[in-house]
């Protein structure tokens, strides 16, 4: 039996489905095992489920056993999920005052972390499970293997035999024809940290081919910071007292320029070489707001190397920096669930980031990253119509590599404008700035090279109901129509698409979907990292309690302001206009640890 541990493998032999030249489907192209059984294929007809360790049995994993149907009868939808922890603040408040709180947020992230393979399964050149998949980190990873070559349809066997142009997808239902504002306030400094952030490991390298990332981490590195490989963090590194190099300008750090650290950096060629700046990520140059966040995060990996050199001062130069990379690590692991996912959720639960939590389950501290989550997290609706800073107007062909927007204006008057310029809308559709619109077309075209599943079926593997109709996706009647008479079927909607059209939750930036995917790939990501395992997660390394504390007491505000002169109001979201939080210009940063 399955529950047993034994393979429960059942053979069915499909009926022959004709195509245009007569031959014989691979019938794992309709994919028939459900509830996450493997299909094997045998002879040219017949196929098996493999269901071991799936809680189903029979011929395709569609018999419930006992304790599956249990643990069913009492998992609550993600649409009732979402309307509990989105609701009943009272309620929240209360829970989050109690010890019920570590228990539930250990609860999200032990069911939200085993939704994720590891270790990985199947990449873009094995869509099974191979040696080579599991040990080349050269690509991404993925959750659901690819849609078999000899199927009649791109996605299987429902739709047509060809997909609609991306041009037409894209422009149709995803290009912004009036700016939609996020309903749950998020802002420009929400939207910048989103980019900077996941930078660190989206780096597809497509000069490779399909699927390969070009970075040798897979999760929270800050090669962002440092560099992705040695040599470059070197070139980048001042080797004295363990910092990295810098330039003051009118008596604030910035980041060096080419000329003083000679890295390769992303810039036209009619941008002077004093105002290229130098720093982990290649491609930061290209907007302000990205090397807003470069400079504040390298301002604190030189406040944080102070700290720590004044509490040791028999430590090298190397030790502090490596120390100290540690330090901003668990900061960035903090800052992200604290601040940036909990307002990515609209939880009134307070999140927490206490690895502790999970020392007492069986958790594997590594991470690959997915090409699903590469895709989903392709959020450019956030960009406005153009960029707000104090009392200057910028189009994006002013903002684009313009290092002299962050130089001229300085990182306290960007971090004021970006906190209170409100984001896009992510999800729904038709937001995505025309200027952009590019990008959009390459991801469809990317899942296509790569022959992702269809949207259906990821809804499928991360415990969704799927859709019934297009009516059912989107809410309405006539973006339903249209994609219905583009795709045929709702069972052949791609991935990328789905996840943007799909109807938003209430007051919410997206759908259901976004959350149920992306929450696990980003929560086993964070508390996959070696940080938060029972070896690393101590003072001693940390440089001792000091250390330990700047850690354990991150915020996105503590952050920022720290390494400014004046603090700010700074948030993931626009301040209300009544609202008491916002910092008065004249305001001192907080004490530093």
């Amino acid at each position: 039996m399955a529950g047993m541990g034994l393979p429960v493998v059942f053979v069915a032999v499909t009926l022959l489905l004709s195509w245009d030249t007569g031959s014989t489907v691979n019938p794992c192209c309709s994919f028939p095992c459900q509830h996450r059984g493997v299909c094997v294929r045998f002879e040219m007809d017949t196929y098996e489920c493999d269901c071991t360790r799936t809680g189903y049995s029979g011929t395709n994993c569609t018999i419930a056993e006992l304790w599956t149907k249990i643990r069913e009868f009492l998992h609550p939808s993600p649409g009732f999920s979402h309307y509990i922890l989105t609701r009943f603040k009272w309620f929240w408040d209360i829970i989050n005052a109690t010890f019920i709180r570590d228990s539930i947020v250990k609860l999200v992230l032990t069911v939200r972390s085993n939704l994720i393979p590891s270790p990985p399964t199947y990449n873009s050149a094995y869509g099974y499970i191979s040696w080579e998949a599991y040990c080349n980190v050269s690509y991404y990873t993925r959750v659901l293997p690819p849609v078999p070559e000899d199927c009649p349809t791109p996605m299987g066997t429902k739709g047509k035999k060809q997909l609609p142009d991306a041009n037409l997808i894209a422009e149709a239902f995803l290009m912004r024809e009036t700016f939609i504002p996020d309903p749950q306030g998020s802002n420009l400094l929400f939207a910048f940290f989103a980019q900077h952030f996941t930078h660190q490991f989206f780096k597809t390298y497509g000069r490779m081919g399909r699927g390969f990332t070009s970075g040798y981490g897979h999760g929270v590195d800050l090669s962002h910071i440092y560099g992705d490989n040695l040599e470059r963090q070197h070139k980048l590194r001042l080797f004295k007292d363990g910092k990295m190099k810098y330039q003051i300008i009118k008596g604030d750090m910035y980041p060096p320029t080419v000329l003083e650290a000679p890295v390769n950096m992303t810039y036209p060629d009619n941008i002077p070489m004093e105002k290229r700046l130098a720093v982990g990520q290649e491609v930061f140059g290209l907007l302000p707001g990205l090397m807003m966040y470069a400079t504040i995060w390298l301002r604190e990996h030189n406040r944080v190397c102070d700290v720590l050199k004044k509490e040791h001062p028999t430590w090298d130069d190397e030790q502090l920096f490596q120390t100290t990379r540690l330090v901003l690590i668990g900061e960035t692991i903090k800052i992200v669930i604290e601040d940036y996912v909990q307002h990515l959720s609209g939880y009134y639960l307070k999140l927490k980031f206490d690895p502790e939590l999970l020392f007492g389950v069986q958790f594997q501290y590594r991470n690959r990253i997915a090409v699903e989550f590469n895709q989903l997290y392709h959020w450019h609706s956030l960009m406005p119509d153009k960029f707000n800073i104090m009392e200057h107007e910028y189009s994006y062909s002013n903002f684009v590599y313009n290092t002299s927007v962050l130089l001229d204006h300085g990182v306290e008057a960007l971090v004021e404008s970006f906190s209170k310029q409100i984001a896009g809308k992510i999800g729904g559709g038709k937001n995505i700035h025309p200027r952009l619109i590019k990008v959009a077309v390459g991801v469809i075209e990317e899942s296509r090279k790569l022959r992702l599943q269809s949207f259906n079926e990821y809804k499928k593997r991360f415990g969704m109901k799927p859709y019934k109709s297009f009516q059912d996706l989107t809410g309405e009647v006539n973006t339903a129509s249209q994609l219905e008479l583009m795709y045929g079927d709702i069972d052949a909607l791609e991935f990328y698409p789905g996840l943007m059209l799909e109807k938003p939750q209430p007051n919410s930036m997206f759908g259901e979907s976004m959350t149920e995917i992306g929450a696990p790939f980003s929560l086993k990501g964070l508390m996959g990292n070696p940080i938060c395992s029972p070896e690393y997660w101590k003072p001693s390394t940390f440089g001792g309690n000091i250390g330990f504390n700047i850690v354990k007491t991150a915020s996105i505000q503590k952050l920022v302001c720290r390494n400014l002169k004046r603090c700010p109001y700074v948030a993931f979201r626009v301040p209300d206009t009544d609202s008491k939080d916002i910092t008065s210009p004249g305001k001192e940063a907080p004490d530093e640890l």
